[in-house]
């Protein structure tokens, strides 16, 4: 493996949780324990992204957030990193393609918070994801009626699997899908910044 990947051995289960994590809140790693758990995954790697296409205006330094990350994660299975801007990849679908060569045999699952799956269908290329990696959504406060009842949660409505086959996501063929509805902390990274508490 290059250097500055994280390892990952074929047959491995490999939770990919996406974001500008800008900034990293316990929120996120309260998500990240609960995938390891339901979906029972070997390890969960934060991808922060060098930046949000759908978003207008560009997060904090890479540097920053990555540093800010790394501070808060203190879960010997989760793992911060850059492999996009590594990879120079700015789209998920262009991520995972180069994920799916560099892991060959790694059952990657693509993490998102149901705010994610409601505009899920702006994503470019989000029917080739759907299709090509098992999604593991986490219910987020507010956010369940509108990811059940968004787009890409209609089309794809045959291939969802029950909360209660979570663990079974991994190691299924996509189109496959799960809707865990899960204990959360209310608390946003739009939110921290709109406190003061975190300036760009």
């Amino acid at each position: 493996m290059r250097s500055g990947f994280p390892n990952a051995r074929p047959g491995m289960r490999v939770g990919l949780f996406g974001g500008s994590f800008d900034p990293p809140h316990a929120g996120h790693v309260h998500v990240s324990r609960e995938a390891l758990k339901r979906f029972e995954l070997d390890r969960v790697w934060w991808l922060v992204s060098p930046g949000n296409p759908l978003k207008a205006e560009g997060p904090a330094r890479l540097d920053r957030r990555m540093a800010a990350a790394r501070a808060l994660v203190r879960h010997p299975r989760v793992e911060v990193t850059d492999i996009e801007a590594r990879l120079g990849t700015r789209y998920t679908g262009a991520t995972l393609e180069r994920m799916f060569a560099l892991y060959p045999g790694v059952r990657f699952v693509w993490l998102m918070g149901a705010d994610n799956l409601a505009s899920f269908h702006r994503w470019q290329r989000w029917e080739w994801i759907m299709r090509n990696v098992p999604v593991g959504v986490m219910a987020r406060p507010g956010q369940r009626i509108s990811a059940r009842t968004s787009k890409a949660a209609q089309v794809f409505r045959c291939h969802k699997l029950p909360a209660a086959a979570a663990s079974r996501l991994a190691m299924s063929e996509p189109p496959a899908w799960c809707f865990l509805n899960v204990p959360m902390l209310d608390v946003s990274s739009s939110e921290i910044r709109a406190r003061g508490d975190w300036v760009r």
